[in-house]
C-alpha cells in the first residue's frame, strides 16, 4: 500500500497496490490504520509544509505484553556454538558502520551477535571514499549544515531529524577518532576538512579517498577484541522471526543460511538491529558491493514493517566508465569503481567529449551542485550527444595534491593506463544509495517491536528526496548510537522464553532436488537477475515517465511469475532457501517497492524526475509511505513470510 498523507485532511489517502495491476483509491482515518504503534514523532514535513497531528493521534503504544515486564535473565551467557540455534541478548544484521558502532555500545549490557552476509569488511562502508560530514570548524555552524541538507533533500527532509543529526554528529566523529580511526590532518595539526557538492563549507572529515575503509578497520578491530561480541560471517539473513499480539508485531530474531556449510542457523534475540545496507544491485551498474541486494528492506517489508521514500534512488554522477579507459578491464566488474565527490569538491571540472564544460549550463553551482542535479545533467549530455561517458578533469591541480588526496583513485586508474595527474577521467552515473528504506523514529525504532534500524536500510527522514554528500556515514553513526538506550531497555524488560525456537517452521536447503536441478535453478536465477536489472535501468532510471513505470511494473510482475513458476516446476518448495534464490526474491521486492513509490509521486523532486510531472508541487511535499500489505493480496512465494506466529503460542516466563 503506497500512501501519501494529505496534510490537514484528517484522513489517509492511499493507493492500494498488490503489484499485479489492481489499484483502488480509498481512505481511512488514522485510528483505522492497522499499526497501533508507529513512531514517537510526526511524519517528516519540511518547514512550512502542512502538518498532520500524528503525535496526538498515533502515539507509540505499548502492547500489554510489554507493560511491567520483569527481567528473567539480564544476559544470555552462551550462544550454543555448534548448534543450529543461537541465543543472544542483541543480534545485528550487517557489519558496516551502523552495525559495528551499535554492537560496541550494547555489548556493555549483554551478548551480541553480528551476522554478516560475506566477510565482515564487505559492506558499503568499506567502499565509501569521501568522508563524514560534521561541523568541526569554528566558521561553520549546525544551522548551515542543516540548510545544506534540507536544500539538497529538496525540502522533503524531516527538520527534527536533520537538527538531531547535525547537532550530534561532531561528537560521533570524535568518538570514532577515540576508537582509533585515523583521519587526515592539515599542516596546522587540525583535521583536514574538505568540501563536496551541496556543502557551503569545508566540513568533510576524510582519510585520503579511503575513509570508509579506515572507519571499518578501526571498528572491526574493536569488535573482534570485545569478548561479548560474536561475529558470524557468511551467514545470509533469510527472514525475520515475528509473532503477532493483536495489531502489534514483535520481532524475536531471524533465520540465516550459512553459505559455506549450507546449514540453516536460527538466531533468537531479545533485540534485533537491522543494519544490512542498500539495494544497489537492483540496477546493472552500481557502486555497491555484491552483497547490496536489499535483503533488509525486503525482510522488514515481509515482516509488516513500514517502508518509506523508496522512489528516491541516488545515482552517483561519477563512476569510472570502463569504455573510456586506455586499457579495458579484462572481465566485467561486480561493482562500478567510484570516483569520489571530493574530486569535484577539490576543483574537478566536468566536460563532454567535445571538451565543453557543461555544468554551468544546468546549474549556477556548476560541479558543486547536489548529486541529483549533476547526475541528470550528465545523463542529458550523454543522450543528446549519443556518447557513453563524460570526462572529469582534475589534472590542472598540482600533482602532489592529487597524489596525496586521491591515492586510491590514482592507483586504480593507473592499472588501466590512465594517469589522472595528466588526463581526465571517463565517468558515468551509477546506482549508489537508497534514500528510502525501513521507516525509523528518532531512536531507530520501527513499528515492529524489538526491531531497530540504522544506516542505509533505514529511512529516518534525514535525506529527504536526495542525500547530501557524506551525510550517510554521519547518519549511521548518530542513529546507531541513538538506538542503544531503547534497545537496552527492551532487552532488560524482556520476559519472553527465548528458548522457544521451534515454533516457526525451519527453512530447508534444496539438496533433495539434486545437483543438476540446483544448477539449472542457479543459472536461470542469474538470467532473471540480469533481466530485472535491465528493466530497472531502462524504465526506472535517472529520468522516468508514468508509461515507463507502468511498463516496468508489469514486466517485473511477469518476470517474477515466470521465475517462480520455473522454480516450482523443478520441485522447489516454499520452505526451501538458497543464496541466489533468496537474493532474487529480495531484489524483486525492492524493485517493486521502488516502482510502486515512484508511480505514486506526481511531481519531480530530488532524485525522482518524471517527464509527466516535471515540476515541484507543494501539495506533494510529503513522504511516500508503504504500509504493510494485506496477505490476502500478496500471495506469491517471493512476498510470503513464513515466520510469524500469534503471541499466545509464545511461552512467557
Amino acid at each position: 500500500m503506497t500512501t501519501n498523507i494529505a496534510g490537514g485532511s484528517g484522513q489517509l489517502h492511499y493507493i492500494s497496490t498488490d503489484f499485479k495491476g489492481r489499484n483502488c483509491r480509498t481512505a481511512c482515518t488514522v485510528s483505522d490504520v492497522p499499526i497501533k504503534s508507529y513512531l514517537q514523532k510526526e511524519l517528516p514535513w519540511s518547514k512550512g509544509a502542512h502538518s498532520f497531528p500524528w503525535k496526538n493521534r498515533c502515539k507509540l503504544a505499548v502492547s500489554p505484553l510489554y507493560k511491567n515486564w520483569k527481567p528473567i535473565r539480564s544476559v544470555i551467557c552462551s550462544y550454543n556454538k555448534d548448534g543450529p540455534t543461537k541465543y543472544f541478548d542483541f543480534a545485528v544484521i550487517g557489519s558496516g558502520i551502523a552495525g559495528l558502532r551499535y554492537a560496541l555500545e550494547v555489548a556493555t549490557y549483554g551478548t551480541v551477535a553480528v551476522v554478516t552476509k560475506a566477510e565482515p569488511h564487505e559492506c558499503n562502508t568499506n567502499y565509501a571514499q569521501g568522508g563524514v560530514s560534521a561541523v568541526l570548524c569554528p566558521s561553520d555552524s549546525v544551522e548551515s549544515h542543516m540548510k545544506d541538507t534540507i536544500v539538497a533533500g529538496a525540502y522533503l527532509c524531516d527538520e527534527e531529524t536533520v537538527r538531531v543529526v547535525c547537532t550530534e554528529g561532531p561528537d560521533r566523529v570524535r568518538e570514532l577518532i577515540a576508537m582509533g580511526a585515523s583521519f587526515d590532518h592539515g599542516e596546522d595539526g587540525n583535521l583536514h576538512l574538505t568540501r563536496e557538492g551541496g556543502h557551503s563549507h569545508c566540513r568533510v572529515v576524510h582519510a585520503a579517498d579511503m575513509t570508509g575503509k579506515e572507519i571499518e578497520r578501526a571498528l572491526l578491530k574493536k569488535v573482534i577484541s570485545d569478548p561479548n561480541i560474536f561475529v558470524f560471517k557468511h551467514h545470509f539473513a533469510i527472514d525475520l522471526l515475528t509473532c503477532q499480539d493483536g495489531s502489534d508485531i514483535v520481532c524475536l530474531g531471524f533465520d540465516t543460511l550459512n553459505t559455506e556449510t549450507l546449514q540453516v542457523v536460527r538466531f533468537i534475540s531479545k533485540v534485533t538491529l537491522l543494519a544490512s545496507g542498500g539495494a544497489g544491485h537492483i540496477y546493472p551498474t552500481t557502486t555497491n558491493p555484491l552483497v547490496a541486494t536489499g535483503d533488509g528492506v525486503a525482510m522488514a517489508h515481509r515482516a509488516q514493517a513500514v517502508i518509506s521514500n523508496m522512489e528516491f534512488v541516488q545515482f552517483h554522477p561519477t563512476a569510472l566508465a570502463d569504455e573510456g579507459l586506455p586499457l579495458k578491464p579484462t572481465k566485467s566488474r561486480d561493482n562500478a569503481f567510484l570516483i569520489s565527490e571530493v574530486v569535484r569538491g577539490q576543483g574537478g571540472i566536468l566536460y563532454n567529449l567535445g571538451m565543453e564544460r557543461f555544468m554551468p549550463w544546468y546549474d549556477e553551482r556548476a560541479e558543486l551542485a547536489p548529486r541529483d542535479v549533476v547526475a541528470r545533467s550528465i545523463d542529458d549530455q550523454l543522450k543528446k550527444r549519443d556518447e557513453k561517458y563524460v570526462l572529469l578533469d582534475i589534472s590542472h591541480k598540482p600533482k602532489e595534491e592529487i597524489l596525496s588526496h586521491f591515492p586510491n583513485i590514482v592507483s586504480v586508474c593507473l592499472q588501466y593506463g590512465l594517469d589522472i595527474t595528466l588526463y581526465p577521467i571517463p565517468v558515468v552515473p551509477a546506482a549508489h544509495y537508497m534514500c528510502g528504506g525501513v521507516r525509523a523514529g528518532l531512536q531507530g525504532e520501527t513499528n515492529v517491536q524489538g526491531l531497530y534500524v540504522a544506516g542505509e536500510v533505514a529511512c529516518t527522514g534525514l535525506h529527504g528526496a536526495n542525500r547530501l554528500a557524506s551525510n550517510s556515514l554521519l547518519e549511521a553513526l548518530v542513529f546507531a548510537r541513538r538506538a542503544v538506550q531503547p534497545s537496552v531497555d527492551c532487552m532488560k524488560s524482556s520476559n519472553l522464553d527465548l528458548t522457544a525456537s521451534n515454533l516457526w517452521p525451519r527453512p530447508t536447503v534444496p539438496m533433495s532436488l539434486g545437483s543438476n536441478v540446483i544448477d539449472k535453478i542457479s543459472a536461470m536465477t542469474w538470467e532473471v537477475r540480469r533481466e530485472l536489472q535491465s528493466i530497472m535501468w531502462n524504465y526506472v532510471g535517472i529520468i522516468r515517465s508514468t508509461m515507463r513505470l507502468e511498463t516496468a511494473k508489469h514486466k517485473i510482475a511477469e518476470l517474477e511469475a515466470k521465475w517462480e513458476g520455473y522454480l516450482f516446476q523443478l520441485g522447489w518448495k516454499p520452505t526451501m532457501v538458497g543464496p541466489e534464490t533468496c537474493e532474487m526474491r529480495n531484489l524483486f521486492c525492492c524493485a517493486q517497492l521502488v516502482v510502486s513509490s515512484a508511480l505514486s509521486r506526481h511531481e519531480s523532486r530530488g532524485l525522482h524526475y518524471t517527464t509527466d510531472f516535471p515540476h515541484l508541487e507543494e501539495s506533494e511535499r510529503l513522504p511516500t509511505i508503504i504500509f504493510p500489505s494485506s496477505l490476502a493480496l500478496r500471495s506469491s512465494w517471493s512476498s510470503l513470510q513464513l515466520h510469524k506466529k500469534p503471541m499466545y503460542q509464545i511461552p512467557l516466563r
